[in-house]
């Protein structure tokens, strides 16, 4: 069972779609999570049928903002629960195995509408029983360790998100392969780094 997550910026880009091809050939997973994808269901479609997935769901950007990708292959059973435009939220069975769940996130870069939405996630764990996995972009730097460069890491601002892993007893997976899963695209004295992207689930 593999899962793939990766906020991809747009899918309106050659490069990006062939890097996202390549990885799916090398990684084979299960399920695809695609986030700013800011293409409509049309488009995206057409990516789905090359990259030989059989299944989808789509949550439409807004104007040019945002968009998200499910996709899934044909020995995995998704069953969609709830959605919004920073979520989507499924029951996933591979090959008749028993149900998990699996929420599908890319958090609101605001501060305010992120921390709504970790309350709404936190509120969500009641629904989703003992196996849960939360993967995606939260949008969230949880230390000064997953943020090199820029104003220095505020605990205010993750407050929420600690409230959420409390509660909830996710665990975070340990990343491997680099400590930063996002930049501003500099590399002089005002490039940042931070790791943006989560692997939280149940102990289950």
């Amino acid at each position: 069972m593999a899962v793939m997550a990766w906020n991809v910026r747009g899918l309106g880009n050659k490069e990006t779609v062939r890097a996202l091809k390549n990885s799916i050939k090398k990684f084979q997973p299960n399920i695809v999570f695609l986030s700013e994808s800011k293409q409509l269901k049309r488009y995206l479609e057409k990516i789905r049928m090359k990259m030989k997935m059989e299944y989808s769901f789509y949550i439409d950007p807004i104007r040019v903002a945002g968009g998200l990708v499910l996709w899934w292959s044909k020995d995995t059973q998704i069953r969609i629960q709830k959605y919004g435009k920073h979520y989507i939220d499924a029951g996933i069975s591979v090959n008749g195995e028993p149900e998990w769940f699996g929420t599908f996130i890319y958090g609101p870069p605001y501060k305010d509408e992120n921390i709504a939405f970790w309350e709404f996630m936190t509120k969500l764990r009641s629904g989703n029983g003992d196996r849960w996995l939360v993967i995606g972009d939260s949008n969230i730097v949880s230390s000064q360790e997953e943020k090199l460069g820029g104003m220095p890491f505020n605990p205010n601002d993750a407050r929420v998100f600690f409230y959420f892993v409390d509660t909830t007893g996710l665990i975070d997976l340990p990343i491997s392969g680099g400590t930063f899963t996002w930049s501003n695209q500099r590399s002089d004295e005002e490039a940042i780094l931070e790791k943006l992207d989560q692997a939280l689930c149940s102990s289950n």
